[in-house]
């Protein structure tokens, strides 16, 4: 600015003056537009230019942190992932682990009901082979006292004369034994 002032007061012979003489500068108008223009750049800053930077920082700041927690949410979301397919192992392995144990418990209720149905099956073959045991020798049983009565009816029409019951006990003893042999 002191350079513009010394060109404004310098005599009339000196190259700067002829040349702004030349181009029509006028000092006076020169020195006040460069004054307005300072201050109108002093008050862009103040008013205009500060508080745009004020706003672009402040972007810059929401958008750094909109960045960061995007970021954390991504490391959130993945260990919520891990978590989740953790627990989906897991459950698939106690779900795997619970059919295992369902199909020991069906096998052993298989071998428990089959055992039973063996036993079971088994007292009705041995009961039925009882009661039939208990027939044969009750008709066994009965056989013999019919061959008895046979004998000493027999016996006594064919010799002609009324046995004893001594003698009637001894002939139906004799044909049991017989019979057993």
């Amino acid at each position: 600015m002191n350079l513009f002032i010394l060109a404004a007061a310098a005599p009339a012979g000196n190259p700067v003056t002829e040349i702004a003489n030349q181009f029509g500068v006028t000092w006076q108008l020169l020195i006040s537009q460069v004054i307005l223009f300072v201050i109108v750049a002093v008050a862009l800053k103040k008013f205009a230019y500060a508080p745009i930077l004020k706003v672009l920082e402040e972007r810059r700041q929401k958008i750094a942190e909109s960045l960061a927690n995007a970021e954390r949410i991504k490391q959130e979301l993945a260990s919520a992932q891990a978590k989740a397919q953790e627990i989906l192992n897991q459950a698939s392995a106690q779900g795997a682990k619970m059919i295992e144990e369902a199909r020991a418990a069906a096998a052993r209720v298989q071998e428990v009901e089959t055992q039973k149905a063996i036993a079971a099956a088994k007292d009705i073959v041995d009961k039925a082979r009882q009661a039939t045991e208990a027939e044969h020798a009750r008709m066994l049983s009965e056989l013999r006292r019919e061959v008895g009565r046979l004998v000493v009816a027999t016996t006594g029409k064919v010799i002609g004369k009324v046995l004893t019951p001594e003698d009637q006990q001894r002939l139906a003893n004799e044909a049991t034994r017989e019979l057993a042999a």
